[in-house]
């Protein structure tokens, strides 16, 4: 082949290959792929100082804000946040002292961590929040409500809010709290296996019973005294958002004590589990949680796929 007709078929194979990018892109701009969407982590200065880590996904208000309980994480709702990202945008937050999140807090009250969540919340500057709170979140996001300037439409318990109390007798909280003085790993292990029914799952115990003895105890202690003084009647007398507790039937809700305190209050139950409901029947409780979130936004949201 001659020198002149060897440049001309490189001039025709560069043609044709910039010809291919040139429709390939076109094609891209008609149909673009859907991007890969994952979750962001970031973090957000408590009113104290404390970095607060958070996860976001998804989009659609009403915003999900996930709290987790006493010496938990934001991974207990790993459950949960793959199924309603599909339609609402889904925060999970670590408390102080817990998970991701900073300490340095020498008192770690429920107005603290309350504060956790709405700098959180007011960071990501959604219109309407709805705060689901596993056990004592339940307390926390109550305090996060009186900050937040009525974004909140509804408070979601889970395993939580049984009785609305003025908190507890000092003796009782020492006879409590001091095997967790004593022993703090001894005293965590057997308090969390007593959180669960026979027929819990033998692995979810042991994990969530190791983890929670992992955490740090002077966090755990202080939390814990604070919750057992928290003056629930007080706090709902600025909670004027509905309230939903989905709760296991292992300790009796007093539905008609809460109804007649609370300015709405709704139960939705769920037999045969333990306290983490949300980990030991999932495809139920997320049913009950959207049905609930559904009715909050007077909307009708997506279907919950627990595949």
């Amino acid at each position: 082949m001659s020198m002149n007709l060897q440049k001309l078929s490189v001039c025709l194979i560069l043609m044709l290959a910039l010809a291919g990018l040139v429709l390939v892109s076109c094609g891209q701009d008609e149909k673009p792929a859907p991007a890969a969407t994952g979750p962001v982590v970031d973090s957000v200065a408590s009113a104290d100082g404390v970095m607060i880590q958070y996860e976001v996904r998804g989009e659609g208000e009403p915003m999900l804000v996930f709290v987790h309980g006493w010496s938990c994480d934001m991974s207990y709702w790993k459950n949960q946040v793959d199924v309603f990202d599909d339609a609402n945008r889904v925060v999970t937050v670590d408390l102080g002292g817990h998970g991701g999140s900073g300490t340095g807090r020498e008192d770690w009250t429920m107005p603290a961590f309350g504060a956790d969540v709405a700098a959180v919340v007011n960071k990501l500057g959604p219109d309407r929040v709805v705060l689901i709170g596993h056990s004592m979140a339940g307390a926390v996001n109550m305090e996060a409500a009186k900050l937040l300037d009525g974004k909140v439409i509804g408070l979601v318990g889970v395993d939580t809010y049984h009785e609305f109390g003025t908190g507890e007798s000092p003796e009782l909280m020492a006879e409590f709290v001091g095997p967790f003085r004593t022993d703090f790993a001894a005293a965590m292990d057997g308090f969390v296996r007593g959180m669960f029914v026979e027929s819990s799952d033998t692995a979810l115990v042991n994990w969530v019973a190791a983890d929670m003895s992992a955490a740090p105890p002077e966090v755990a202690v202080s939390a814990l005294e604070n919750y057992f003084n928290c003056n629930a009647l007080e706090a709902l007398k600025k909670t004027v958002v509905p309230i939903v507790a989905i709760n296991a039937d292992l300790w009796p809700t007093d539905l008609e004590a809460n109804q007649a305190s609370a300015a709405s209050f709704e139960l939705k139950l769920m037999p045969g589990v333990g306290h983490f409901v949300m980990q030991e029947n999932p495809a139920e409780f997320n049913r009950l949680l959207r049905e609930t979130v559904d009715k909050l936004t007077g909307e009708s949201g997506a279907a919950v796929d627990n595949e």
